[in-house]
């Protein structure tokens, strides 16, 4: 045995280089958000339910076989859960409000409660027919599986990293939220560990009196931390701009602020049936518009990225999977719009549609050409990894 301990011991260490390589393996954290959303804008164009459960199962399994083991990535479940909840609201407010769609299946007759003149088109109970649950289902799988894609990217991109790729004209609204969503659990923390105390020396930490006097001393840390974090981003030349010509400036704030609006309307246009014709071209150019818009506002940024995440061949594969979804889906919906949304008068079982479903299923290419997640260690691999002998 040397001074450096066992062969054995040696050998078993991880070198310090492991987690380098595993950071240069790992997807771009943009690749994962331009994925998922295009997998959400495919639900957009469909009510089948057998295709927005389909939807749902792929990112679910993308998300199982390439979650890292880290918190951030435990809110898929939350997303799953707030998507259930919008599928009982919804479900709710059709039989207790009622729904626009006539039906002749009578599943109950609520008592219904009379309105007055001014309230004319609302009613308050009457009867559920089949057809208009039916609808409300159809109608609310598609925002639940809207919401489930998005808790995807949230499970799978990382958000430092996903800062880091910000252009430089989004840097310091992203840095804001990245310190807002780090302060919340460390008042948690602070919450948990002074009610602690207060009942190990006795004290009352419930009620009025005993959350006075928890809420001073987490206020007061909150403080600190604030003006110790404020001291070391101003060391840190955090907030210091470049200067730029007015005209640049100018410009700048033209591209944006109309790219912006032409997202919105190019977005208005795709959830419409009437706007499908300008939908698409107002989109691509109000994207144009705002990215030519950041590159020229990321001017005024003076920083630096330390091991910049790269955009390979497989960040291309993963955006192009969920692009091509989107893209056939929209075919899809252009060409046989009865598959992809099926009636409920007369009520009918929904059918899936074969190719339509061939093309959501281009959607699992992430799992296969993207990296496995690194294992979770354990607490002395990474007392390892972090000092090693």
């Amino acid at each position: 045995m040397g001074a450096g301990g066992t062969p054995s011991a040696r050998a078993s260490a991880p070198t310090p280089a492991a987690p380098h390589r595993h950071r240069t393996t790992a997807l771009h954290p943009g690749a994962w958000w331009l994925w998922a959303l295009s997998l959400g804008t495919a639900a957009t164009r469909t009510t089948n339910p057998l295709l927005l459960a389909l939807l749902i199962a792929v990112s679910a399994y993308v998300v199982v076989t390439r979650r890292p083991h880290a918190p951030w990535s435990r809110s898929y479940g939350a997303f799953v859960k707030l998507a259930l909840a919008v599928l009982l609201i919804r479900l709710l407010f059709t039989t207790l409000l009622g729904s626009p769609i006539p039906g002749t299946h009578t599943l109950l007759t609520l008592p219904e409660v009379p309105l007055p003149d001014w309230a004319q088109g609302i009613r308050l109970g009457g009867r559920v027919t089949a057809e208009g649950l039916t609808f409300a289902l159809y109608d609310a799988m598609k925002l639940a599986t809207l919401l489930i894609c998005v808790g995807a990217a949230n499970a799978l991109a990382n958000p430092s990293r996903l800062l880091k790729s910000l252009p430089g004209a989004l840097y310091e609204m992203g840095v804001a939220v990245v310190v807002a969503l780090t302060f919340a659990p460390n008042l948690i923390a602070d919450v948990h560990r002074l009610r602690a105390a207060r009942r190990l020396r006795g004290r009352p930490d419930r009620g009025v009196r005993g959350l006075l006097q928890v809420g001073l001393p987490v206020l007061e840390g909150a403080l600190e931390r604030s003006v110790a974090l404020a001291a070391a981003m101003d060391a840190r030349g955090y907030g210091r701009t470049a200067q730029v010509p007015a005209r640049v400036r100018r410009t700048t704030a033209a591209l944006t602020l109309g790219g912006l609006l032409g997202v919105c309307a190019g977005t208005y246009g795709l959830l419409t049936a009437a706007g499908g014709t300008y939908g698409i071209p107002v989109l691509l150019a109000g994207v144009a518009a705002a990215v030519a818009g950041l590159w020229l506002g990321g001017r005024r940024t003076v920083r630096t990225r330390y091991r910049p995440d790269r955009w390979d061949a497989r960040a291309w594969l993963v955006t192009a999977s969920g692009a091509t979804v989107a893209a056939l889906l929209f075919l899809a919906a252009a060409r046989d719009p009865a598959a992809l949304h099926p009636g409920v008068i007369p009520l009918t079982a929904p059918t899936l549609p074969l190719w339509p479903a061939a093309a959501v299923l281009v959607g699992l290419l992430p799992a296969f050409v993207t990296p496995a997640p690194e294992p979770a260690m354990k607490t002395t691999e990474k007392t390892a990894v972090k000092e090693p002998s």
